[in-house]
């Protein structure tokens, strides 16, 4: 297993907001963070920062002896679940009360996307509209649902996809870390299928790079799986959603299982 993230101010804006976190356990688990704060110059890059190292750190803390096994039972299935859900409170507690001690940090929040990928298991816990898409030889499927304003519109029929890429509403997100005393987690499950891809990405590159665009670059690389590959596949994106405007800030992370 591989794994490589970039983060990238973008074109249009100064500071760069966008936090990114991985942490290898071993060589085969591996957890990845990507956040998108939000709230001010200096409010949005506290919180994704707090976010993504309280999560992980809580994850790290409570999955140390489950990460160990070979295989898992449902019970452990369940018991990782749960995990991710109660890390994701903790980085909310930590960002909202972080909030309330700071007036000039006050209404600041962040998105929150992560990957744990282990004993075979991909499990992805999200809140906000930052994004893990599953990338096979055949297909690319984003596996988290948004929690946004246009994907509200979208699931409740008075939004097509093409209306929604267009809408000037896209960035209103519905749920996120830190703006609220708590915070409710998806989460999926997925098996690991040697040769697919993960892609972890705050919105800043699925704004402008659509997802046929993301599997083509996957699958166009020349360089054989590994680190070099995976840097050429993140920088080909990252220029892709600068070229394309850059209307924020860009992060991706990719795993390579």
């Amino acid at each position: 297993m591989f794994c490589l993230g970039k983060t990238d101010v973008g074109m249009k804006r100064t500071v760069n907001q966008d936090s990114f976190k991985i942490t290898e356990f071993n060589s085969t688990t591996v957890l990845a963070v990507v956040c998108d704060g939000m709230g001010g110059a200096a409010g949005g890059g506290v919180a994704g920062t707090l976010a993504a190292e309280t999560f992980t750190e809580y994850v790290k803390d409570h999955s140390k002896d489950i990460c160990k096994k070979k295989t898992l039972t449902r019970l452990d299935e369940g018991r990782i679940r749960s995990i991710l859900k109660a890390a994701a409170e903790q980085a909310n507690q930590a960002v909202y009360n972080k909030a309330t001690e700071d007036l000039s940090l006050h209404g600041m929040g962040t998105t929150l996307v992560a990957a744990l990928i282990c004993c075979g298991t991909i499990f992805t816990v999200n809140v906000g509209d930052s994004r893990m898409y599953l990338i096979s030889d055949e297909s690319i499927r984003q596996i988290t649902h948004d929690h946004s304003y246009v994907q509200f519109l979208i699931d409740t029929g008075r939004l097509s996809e093409e209306e929604a890429r267009k809408s000037h509403n896209r960035n209103i997100i519905t749920r996120a870390v830190g703006t609220d005393t708590t915070v409710e987690a998806d989460v999926f499950v997925n098996r690991a299928t040697d040769g697919n891809y993960i892609l972890l990405c705050s919105d800043g590159l699925v704004n402008h790079v659509s997802p046929d665009t993301i599997f083509k670059t996957v699958y166009s690389t020349e360089e054989t799986v590994g680190e070099a590959m995976l840097d050429e596949c993140v920088d080909t994106l990252i220029l892709a959603a600068n070229t394309a405007g850059g209307s924020d800030n860009i992060t991706a992370v990719m795993i390579a299982l």
